[in-house]
């Protein structure tokens, strides 16, 4: 629900009784008398109050600690995430754990209330695509858990979210390539499990109609968001007849997997072939050509939703800018198809 969050203050004030009760209650404390409890629980119940995980740790009640639970494929985009959390943690002096998950079990959500249950944590970051996991959503529901999901893509009233606009930003890119003169390019999806996948190649299409280009499903391949899925992408785009000359994988992991192909292959890059990335991970400047790819703040939206997460209080949705980053891997095309 949309709007500001109870506190214990408000909960103390319903209950009729002092702060200091209602924290007793929260602890477990055994001086509390059991009417004085019941009390304070039907407060807490008709107020939907949920202590943040700030309230939690000053208590003394809680283990100090948070999780973050992913599922991606790609180690460069989940290198910055675990570091956004852990750097916020770090000052804050909470201990975070990271525990990997396969959104496509169907066991999940027990496996995620067996970490609850077994390390007692006071908080959850949800990270793509396990932020948009229904069996994972519903446990933590039921455990009434204080989470944050990073880049959510559907119930965005749920609960505190931080992300940003991944449709503008892949209509951003493509218009770049459109702009330097390309009119056939190449799209590589992410993983279907991710809401960003749909999004980014939604952003890739409304740039196309806005410039005239007629869409080609063709030109779209499927993709994991790792670099096996860009190599066999990139194969299938090549052996076109007429193949694009610019090619736009959903995240830099499979653009790499592209430059690998065109490499082998002996293409000219970028004259050739333009080749274009998305989230400016390490990997974008090691690769060569390096990659004109867009910027998404990884690290910087784990550190904001593991503040939010410690801080609590009213539901916060914050999006972050993107940044279209440019370098040596895109260029005019030297050939043009009717």
């Amino acid at each position: 629900m949309m709007g500001e969050r109870a506190t214990i203050r408000d909960v103390a004030a319903r209950a009729n009784v002092a702060v200091k009760t209602v924290s007793r209650v929260l602890n477990g404390h055994p001086y509390v008398k059991e009417e004085t409890r019941v009390r304070v629980e039907a407060a807490m119940k008709s107020l939907d109050f949920r202590p943040s995980v700030a309230a939690r740790i000053l208590s003394g009640a809680k283990s100090n600690q948070i999780a973050l639970i992913y599922d991606n494929h790609s180690p460069y985009y989940m290198f910055q995430i675990q570091k956004g959390c852990w750097d916020e943690c770090h000052a804050r002096g909470i201990r975070l754990l990271a525990q990997p998950v396969d959104v496509e079990d169907p066991n999940v959500g027990e496996q995620v209330r067996g970490l609850i249950t077994e390390t007692h944590v006071d908080g959850i970051i949800l990270s793509s695509p396990v932020t948009d996991c229904e069996a994972v959503l519903k446990m933590l529901d039921q455990l009434d858990l204080p989470f944050v999901r990073i880049s959510p893509g559907t119930n965005h009233a749920l609960t505190s979210s931080v992300f940003m606009d991944d449709a503008q930003a892949a209509d951003d890119m493509t218009t770049h390539l459109i702009n330097v003169g390309h009119r056939r390019i190449g799209f590589i999806r992410g993983h279907k499990s991710h809401m960003a996948s749909e999004e980014r190649l939604f952003g890739y299409r409304r740039a196309l109609d806005r410039a005239g280009i007629a869409f080609e499903p063709g030109l779209v391949c499927e993709g994991e968001f790792d670099f096996d899925s860009g190599l066999r992408a990139a194969r299938i785009l090549l052996d076109l007849t007429y193949p694009p000359t610019a090619i736009f994988a959903s995240n830099d992991d499979m653009a790499a997997g592209v430059l690998a192909v065109a490499h082998d292959r002996g293409i000219d890059l970028p004259k050739e072939l333009s080749v274009a990335g998305f989230d400016d991970t390490t990997l974008s400047r090691t690769v060569w050509p390096p990659l004109t790819t867009i910027h998404q703040p990884m690290a910087e939206l784990a550190r904001t939703a593991t503040e939010i997460l410690i801080i609590g209080g009213e539901i916060n949705h914050c999006r972050l800018p993107h940044q279209l980053i440019e370098r040596a891997s895109v260029a005019p095309p030297n050939r043009e198809y009717q």
